[in-house]
């Protein structure tokens, strides 16, 4: 490794330097509360046990919080099952369930009784019912030196199916076993999985998405980000299937509402499922983030937005189409130029050279052993990612531009069963491929508009061809592009591609299925779309995937030793494990910040801000006039605070996507909020974080009823729930709930309905 001179001297000067997690940095595992967290978390205001927080013998909080689908985050509000999440998690139930004529974006949906509450097939609720430390056994039998990597992770993935398997057979649990510490640790975790989950109520766009993108990942915020959903169990009380005998799931444990509010200083926990962090990156991985990676995939999302904005806006049947695709692709979009702002303010390269200046002084200065083990590892580190950089960007372009085009994603997905005929698969084999691809074909032409795709390859596909490294463009590409490169010609080229391919609207792509199923693959080979898909993945899976693999693989290796050389260096700092999906805590308090010279953010937002943004001709800005009636009324019930309500607050808590739907609790174990983003000065803290600039963005909880209560009249909702706290303080619940498992004293707030 390459050390400047003025490294050399930040090495000797840094030799006692020894990072610690700085205040409220940290994803942690619940398991491990007690003996890392507990003392710090209680001197920051938290009033119960690392116990009451996880345990496998008593309900707990964990009790209360789920896995929404596959990548956000529920909780428990009631103890009927009821659960509270973000509006832009339930937006893809929301739209699915929307037409023209019924359209539950832009209107809402309300259930009034259990009959009108909508089923959602797929959809799923997922308990964590225990965690336990599987590292010995994962790697039983794995060596640890003279095995490629590839070779170690199938010993692993043998260890980890035999060891979750036997973790719940005769029961009608789940297991899954991930890797920490980049595989220095590996923990298990039993699940309990709800498959009947049904849509109870949410606000209108011009509630749930207020702001819009123009809002999105920023400070302050108005958005009433959340959605209510209800979990259905057999009458066990354990998981089904969807049926109309199934009954309300009775949980182990249901959050208390607090009505108090916040106040700077107060303690607060997010309980969730983050997604992916990269925190111990080197130096170079965080420049091919920073230089390479996420500047490519913001100008290939911009353009499809562009395209995409446009159609929405001129077609209704376009826009809820498209809604929840524009939503996800807009998000992240927005998060990586912030990410990249943020690193360029943090210095991270730099400061990832410092730390590792300190590391390598550390390595080389140590015995016979140390030497051996980390003495050569940064250097090697850096041939890999130099050795990658062409590779990832090869890759960005294929699976954000290519693929970015849903015609050319369509026709990859059938070319299998070309595969399938070529290697003279059974009738029965075919067959049921063949039908499984026409239930997906009806799904996709279903939310795809395709004059708008035609427009979205007409803006990538010259990304494309133009962003890959030379090198790396199938020849097929490189052919298209001297022939159409010129202006214009890319636009010509693309009318010729969907005017004459047969996988553009469902009844000639089920015809070419037809022929498929017959044991024609020419009819899908012959296909223009499919043709270029194919030589582009084809491409892609020969000459850029091996040599991406093989360099990640060796960059695994090497951060895995990284990880474990930093956890030997730094005794006497509390290590986080990064996100991977799995059920963490975090925990900070509830702070302003200042974002630039000169300006002061407040740690609050109210109905007033809303007002005060209200704009009819901007989309991101519309208020619903009953909203605005009752504003004027000042009919805010018992969810007002200083003559307004609160909308939303920021905390200083770890966050990262995944976290989307958590809930946000206070020291006494009571909702207090939704956690549904960050702040856009703090979405590097994925790779980088500073305490001084990271805030988590959190749904008031009192916004959330006021909504519930006097905008959408659904009162019947929040008498369901158990509220405390508030202006009433000596008034018992309207349903008499008290607080039960967690015994913290308070008194309950009256739930006063409209």
């Amino acid at each position: 490794m390459r050390i400047t001179s003025r490294l050399a001297l930040l090495a000797l000067t840094f030799l006692s330097f020894l990072p610690q997690a700085r205040a409220d940095e940290g994803m942690w595992l619940p398991l491990l509360l007690k003996q890392l967290n507990e003392a710090d978390m209680q001197s920051k205001g938290l009033k119960l046990t690392a116990d009451q927080i996880y345990s496998i013998n008593q309900g707990s909080l964990k009790d209360a919080v789920v896995q929404f689908g596959g990548g956000c985050t529920g909780e428990i509000i009631s103890d009927q099952g009821l659960l509270l999440t973000n509006h832009h998690c339930g937006y893809g139930q929301i739209q699915q369930h929307s037409s023209v004529e019924n359209d539950y974006l832009t209107k809402g949906y309300w259930a009034m009784n259990r009959e009108q509450e909508l089923t959602n097939p797929g959809l799923t609720a997922t308990f964590i019912v225990r965690m336990e430390d599987v590292t010995s056994q994962v790697l039983t039998g794995v060596p640890t030196q003279n095995i490629q990597e590839a070779d170690r992770e199938k010993l692993v993935q043998a260890n980890i199916q035999r060891i979750a398997q036997a973790a719940v057979q005769g029961t009608h649990y789940q297991a899954f076993i991930r890797p920490f510490f980049n595989g220095n640790e590996y923990y298990m975790f039993v699940t309990e999985v709800f498959q009947d989950i049904r849509l109870v109520g949410a606000p209108p766009s011009s509630i749930g998405k207020f702001g819009g993108d123009t809002d999105n990942w920023a400070w302050p915020r108005h958005t009433g980000d959340f959605s209510i959903f209800r979990i259905y169990a057999g009458p066990d009380n354990k998981p089904a299937p969807y049926s109309a005998q199934n009954v309300p799931f009775k949980p182990r444990h249901h959050l208390p509402i607090s009505l108090a509010g916040v106040q700077p200083g107060d303690f607060t926990l997010v309980f969730g499922f983050p997604g992916r962090t990269n925190e111990y990156l080197t130096s170079w991985g965080v420049d091919e983030i920073y230089s390479v990676s996420d500047p490519a995939k913001i100008r290939i999302r911009e353009a499809k937005l562009k395209v995409l904005d446009a159609d929405m806006k001129a077609s209704d049947r376009v826009r809820i189409q498209y809604a929840a695709k524009y939503a996800s692709i807009a998000n992240y979009w927005k998060k990586w130029i912030g990410e990249v702002r943020g690193l360029k303010k943090l210095d991270a390269v730099t400061r990832k050279q410092e730390q590792e200046a300190v590391f390598q002084q550390w390595a080389t200065s140590g015995d016979d052993a140390r030497r051996a083990a980390y003495a050569t590892l940064l250097p090697q580190l850096q041939k890999y990612y130099t050795t990658n950089r062409d590779y990832t960007l090869a890759r960005d372009y294929v699976t954000e531009a290519a693929l970015g085009i849903e015609l050319l994603a369509y026709a990859n997905s059938l070319l299998p069963l070309a595969e399938m005929v070529d290697k003279k698969a059974s009738a029965t084999e075919l067959n049921a491929a063949v039908e499984k691809a026409r239930g997906g074909t009806s799904n996709f032409f279903k939310n795809t508009t395709i004059a708008t795709d035609q427009k979205v390859a007409a803006a990538l596909l010259p990304l494309y061809a133009n962003g890959t490294p030379a090198a790396l463009l199938p020849a097929y590409v490189k052919n298209l592009q001297k022939q159409y490169g010129a202006k214009g010609g890319w636009n010509a080229y693309v009318a010729q591609l969907y005017g004459k391919s047969r996988l553009t609207s469902n009844e000639s792509a089920q015809a070419v299925l037809n022929e498929v199923a017959k044991g024609n693959a020419r009819a899908l080979l012959d296909d223009p779309a499919a043709q270029l898909a194919s030589a582009i993945i084809g491409h892609y899976r020969t000459a850029i995937l091996p040599t991406y693999t093989t360099a990640t693989d060796n960059i695994a290796l090497l951060q895995r030793t990284y990880v474990a050389g930093l956890r030997q260096q730094q005794t006497q700092r509390k290590f986080y494990p990064d996100a991977n999906s799995t059920l963490r805590v975090a925990y900070g308090q509830v702070q302003p910040y200042t974002p630039a010279d000169g300006t002061k953010y407040d740690f609050y937002t109210t109905l007033d801000g809303i007002m005060e943004k209200a704009d009819p001709t901007n989309p991101d800005f519309e208020v619903p006039a009953r909203l605005t009636e009752l504003y004027n009324a000042k009919d805010y019930g018992p969810y007002a605070y200083k003559g307004s309500v609160p909308v939303a607050f920021i905390a200083t808590n770890h966050t990262t996507g995944g976290n989307s739907g958590s809930p946000v609790i206070n020291g006494r174990g009571e909702l207090i909020g939704t956690n549904f983003d960050r702040n856009w000065e703090g979405t590097m803290s994925d790779i980088m974080f500073d305490p001084d600039r990271v805030r988590n963005i959190t749904l008031d909880v009192r916004y959330m009823l006021f909504v519930v209560d006097k905008f959408a009249g659904a009162s019947h909702l929040v008498k369901e729930m158990t509220l405390v706290g508030g202006p009433n303080e000596a008034a018992a619940p309207a349903d008499g709930k008290k607080l039960e498992k967690i015994k913290v004293k308070r008194k309950p707030a009256r739930q006063k309905a409209s």
